[in-house]
């Protein structure tokens, strides 16, 4: 099953069709599972106090990407305005998100910094897609 293929099928999409926000809104799927998988496993951390902030950024990171890949998948109506903005606020929260489990050494810190930079920078190219054809 694919999310890009389920936007390309949608019938107010036809031509307008591009995989740079398909892209964008799969790693953003991924991304919302994956940073809030890291959260949680933050929590479990013997120094679960140091990571209060981490938590919080990731908790954040994965909301804005579940809003972002929400938003960007409905095609109907095509709200460009509203998914730039959530593109916006998702490709911050990610970069916060970013910064702070970079200070951790942990596998699923690590991971978690992966996902982010993905989220990122497709969020950023489908953007900046959506600019060059405003």
């Amino acid at each position: 099953m694919s999310i890009k293929e389920m936007i390309r099928e949608h019938p107010h999409v036809g031509d307008d069709y591009t995989d740079t926000l398909g892209n964008a809104v799969k790693h953003a799927m991924y991304g919302a599972a994956i940073i809030n998988s890291c959260a949680d496993a933050c929590l479990a951390e013997a120094n679960v106090s140091e990571r209060l902030e981490c938590i919080r950024r990731c908790m954040d990171a994965s909301d804005a990407c579940t809003a972002f890949y929400r938003i960007g998948s409905r095609r109907t109506g095509g709200n460009v305005t509203a998914i730039k903005a959530m593109a916006m606020a998702t490709i911050v929260a990610c970069e916060q998100c970013l910064e702070h489990c970079s200070m951790h050494d942990d596998a699923h810190c690590k991971r978690c910094s992966r996902m982010c930079e993905e989220v990122i920078r497709d969020v950023k190219a489908a953007l900046e897609e959506m600019k060059a054809h405003a």
